[in-house]
């Protein structure tokens, strides 16, 4: 910890049992749970705050930004850390870390098909509340992802064809601001900080529960088709040329995975290189069945596209279930020619990466919506995406240079759009805020004055 942080903290009374109470208490560097408490999802991000915090209660995340704040501490809110590495270029050692691990609940109102979400909530507390009535959220492909983190930096579903981004989705939040005060925002309350935090996020304060609309879907046609790594050319050149007339009903992936030889996988994926296609279709059947034909014939080892419970889609994409280190990078692809596709097929076969994935997009993904947030939207028809685990620290810098090499062999395809929610640090964030920058900065200065919140994806 920072020897100006303990200046500040006894300069300002931070010696008082009720500070040390709501910001030292148990979890400073030294305790016996701070390397617990401290650890995010992603693994392979050493992240070191001053303090961390895990509240309950919106009282105590309150409480926790007035103790840190009086004692000129920085905020930095984090849920479950899956985009702890958007973190990594600030230095935390004079900042609380506020994990909101503990602040889980959702309450499905099913008339109103609309859900409200605690602030350190995942989408399986959401889908296993939600799938009783027959409905669904716009989930990513993850379910121990938080809800808050996810949705409000944009969020990329497998519905988002069809349904736009996920942020689109928020009706309201409670946020603590950093003066510490409790205020809800939505389109007719503080609209302003409304519009901010639908994109802006955790720049503005600590969001302790949203509502979020859900979707009607009981049920979805969708899964996988698989095949061996050698037949990664023919597949990828199919699954461009079949996404290119894909109605908005279709959102898919096309994914190259180098698969390690671990005993938890199945013997016939153990060691292996995979090529998959997943997604969803948002059709009848029949109408899915004859969308697919054109995949299906190009012979798949397997097939598991069927319609499912809606619940069900969020294992669909095979998302490590736990923590894991990793370096990712991504960028926003205008176009998907015959050059890009062998650029991916060339480009994947890389023995340092874990997995190379392209994603559609566009449809409503690219539409701005109008009273939407400062981001509702992005341009781009594909997302390149590369993941290198990190087993231990010192091949962090071999892995993030083969996901910058991976991607950066899209740079002739590559658009001014950035996904937020695929960001990671190192990156300049201004792409993905594009035009909402401005504003974003002006209130920003406006609700945060001092800059007490750092956020993964910053606006100061």
């Amino acid at each position: 910890m920072s020897s100006s942080a303990w200046s500040r903290i006894t300069r300002r009374g931070g010696r008082s049992p009720a500070v040390r109470r709501q910001i030292l208490g148990r979890s400073l560097a030294g305790d016996p749970d701070y390397d617990v408490v401290r650890t995010p999802w992603n693994v392979a991000i050493d992240q070191r705050p001053f303090a961390v915090v895990t509240p309950e209660s919106a009282e105590e995340v309150v409480a926790a930004v007035r103790a840190a704040t009086a004692v000129g501490l920085r905020v930095a809110p984090q849920s479950t850390g899956h985009g702890a590495a958007a973190l990594a270029d600030t230095d935390l050692s004079d900042a609380v870390l506020v994990r909101l691990t503990r602040l889980r609940g959702v309450t499905v109102h099913p008339e109103a098909e609309a859900a409200i979400v605690l602030g350190g909530s995942h989408w399986n507390d959401v889908l296993a509340a939600a799938a009783p009535h027959g409905l669904t959220a716009l989930h990513g492909s993850a379910g121990d992802v938080s809800v808050a983190g996810y949705s409000l930096n944009g969020g990329v579903s497998f519905y988002s064809r069809a349904h736009g981004l996920a942020v689109n989705a928020v009706r309201s939040v409670q946020i603590v601001t950093a003066d510490g005060s409790l205020v809800r925002a939505s389109a007719h309350q503080n609209p302003d900080l409304f519009w901010a935090v639908r994109g802006g996020s955790g720049a503005f304060g600590i969001v302790v529960s949203l509502e979020i609309e859900l979707l009607p879907y009981a049920d979805v046609f969708a899964g996988m088709l698989l095949w061996d790594a050698t037949h990664t050319a023919a597949v990828s050149q199919a699954w461009a040329e079949w996404t290119a007339s894909m109605p908005e009903s279709v959102t898919s992936s096309l994914r190259v995975l180098h698969l390690p030889p671990l005993p938890e996988l199945p013997p016939f994926l153990s060691g292996r290189s995979i090529v998959v296609i997943d997604g969803a279709v948002l059709e009848s059947d029949a109408r899915a069945e004859e969308l697919l034909r054109p995949l299906r014939d190009l012979g798949p080892e397997i097939d598991t596209f069927a319609r499912i419970p809606a619940a069900g889609l969020v294992h669909m994409h095979m998302d490590p279930p736990q923590p894991t280190p990793a370096a990712t990078r991504h960028r926003v692809l205008d176009a998907l020619p015959a050059e890009a596709v062998a650029a991916f097929v060339a480009a994947s076969t890389d023995p340092g990466l874990f997995v190379a994935e392209l994603r559609h997009v566009g449809g409503a993904i690219a539409r701005p919506v109008p009273g939407g947030g400062a981001v509702s939207a992005f341009a781009g028809e594909y997302i390149v995406h590369g993941i290198a685990v990190v087993p231990v620290p010192e091949a962090a810098v071999p892995a993030y240079g083969a996901v910058a090499a991976f991607v950066d062999a899209f740079e002739p395809w590559t658009g001014h759009a950035l996904a937020l929610t695929f960001l990671d640090g190192g990156m300049d964030r201004a792409a993905g805020f594009d035009a909402a920058l401005a504003r974003l900065r002006a209130l920003k200065e406006h609700w945060d004055p001092r800059d007490v919140f750092a956020a993964g994806n910053p606006v100061a």
